[in-house]
């Protein structure tokens, strides 16, 4: 659940959280995990052709900071932007500060174009949502983080900033799944720990097909194979896994995924499993 320094806990069913979660009064909430959109009132506000919205995408991300024509350019266009780029850049300014109206304001500040008064919304909540999961997971507090974790989970609708081609939104996609995965590691660990190793198995078996080479999931499904009584599949498992790394990298497992298969192999009693923690 590694995405920045725990803050400080709240209630996540506050009024102060369900505010933000709803966005500036008379503004327009935006989201990036999933397809970009806008809304207002729950209503969706048309942002006009892709690459218009790939500025938008871009100017999101900068939180406030002035971002450079060329800097803009690079991140929406690459190395070889067309010879017309210059007033593409102009009639995707106008385009989005009519489709913005006064809800936000996109100004060019004599070194480059800052958005203010909008937000990437939904990256917002899902920070406060793993923050929140981090500090309850290092207080002991498995089931909540869990739970703060589903929360985070449930703001995607898809990959991040999906169907937009800019280079810059691609290196910011792969960046984003990874920490989704990483998160979602943290969760299924967490349930482990909990002893709900049974209602896993089968998520697990997904993601090491969907993540063959991520060693992570594998130590994961191991274990929770080996606390469902299924000792010699979680033994497979690892075997698999081992082919897969040595064909595919010409390597080994890891240390941590080696060490697990030598204590499955000695019965190490640490790994048995724990009583499951009742629902309340």
């Amino acid at each position: 659940m590694g995405e920045g320094t725990p803050k400080g806990l709240r209630e996540s069913g506050s009024a102060e959280a369900e505010a933000e979660a709803e966005g500036a009064p008379d503004g327009l909430r935006f989201e990036l995990l999933g397809p970009l959109r806008a809304l207002r009132d729950g209503v969706e506000v048309p942002l006009g052709p892709p690459k218009q919205r790939a500025v938008l995408a871009v100017l999101l991300l900068q939180e406030g900071r002035s971002i450079s024509y060329d800097a803009l350019v690079e991140a929406v266009w690459g190395g070889a932007p067309p010879l017309h780029v210059r007033n593409l850049v102009q009639k995707y300014v106008s385009g989005l500060r009519r489709a913005l109206g006064g809800a936000a304001e996109l100004a060019w500040t004599g070194s480059g174009y800052r958005l203010t008064g909008a937000d990437a919304d939904d990256l917002r909540e899902r920070r406060r949502w793993v923050d929140e999961a981090l500090a309850a997971r290092d207080a002991g507090e498995l089931r909540r983080a869990g739970e703060l974790v589903e929360r985070a989970e449930e703001l995607w609708r898809g990959e991040f900033a999906e169907g937009l081609q800019a280079p810059y939104l691609a290196a910011e996609r792969l960046r984003w799944a990874e920490k989704r995965l990483t998160v979602l590691e943290a969760r299924l660990a967490g349930e482990i720990e909990l002893g709900r190793s049974f209602e896993y198995v089968h998520e697990l078996v997904r993601l090491v097909a969907a993540h063959p080479l991520r060693e992570r999931l594998v130590e994961l499904l191991m274990l929770a194979l080996y606390r469902t009584g299924r000792s010699s599949d979680a033994l497979t498992a690892y075997e698999a896994a081992r082919q897969r790394l040595a064909e595919a990298l010409g390597a080994d497992p890891g240390p941590p995924l080696r060490s697990l298969h030598a204590r499955m192999l000695r019965q190490d009693p640490a790994l048995l499993p724990r009583p499951p923690v009742p629902v309340s």
